[in-house]
């Protein structure tokens, strides 16, 4: 992936990316840092939060034609721990705050520790009376 390439995709974002990236950058979202347009492998993602392993792509028309490109590109970033989170470029346009909130919600929520496995069981009876 060349510098040159990426620095185009920066230059030239769409305005669903420049009106989220207005609010992701510089920390503004909860204090997580993001980048723009962020060689991973052989892809170029929207916006990453490296810190939380998540990916945040936008989605416009074309990505409609061809589902299965997204479906192998979410699988490898997957395998790599990342989570993806994509939203239709209409959504950010139409319902920014809304967008954020979800953003947001995964974060907080990857910040919680695993609960763990289930305790036992133990000794229950006949329809789970001990």
């Amino acid at each position: 992936m060349s510098k040159t390439f990426v620095r185009r995709l920066r230059r030239d974002q769409t305005d669903a990316e420049q009106k989220l990236w207005a609010r992701l950058r510089n920390r503004q979202l909860d204090g997580w840092k993001f980048r723009r347009q962020v060689p991973l492998g052989r892809f170029v993602v929207d916006f990453a939060c490296y810190d939380e392993k998540l990916v945040v792509e936008l989605d416009g028309g074309q990505h409609g034609e061809n589902p299965d490109d997204d479906a192998a590109r979410t699988a490898w970033l997957e395998a790599r721990g990342f989570r993806v989170l994509r939203f239709w470029n209409h959504e950010v346009l139409e319902n920014l705050e809304g967008v954020l909130e979800r953003i947001a919600e995964v974060l907080e929520n990857q910040k919680l520790p695993h609960p763990g496995p289930l305790p036992p069981r133990g000794n229950l009876g006949e329809r789970g009376k001990p």
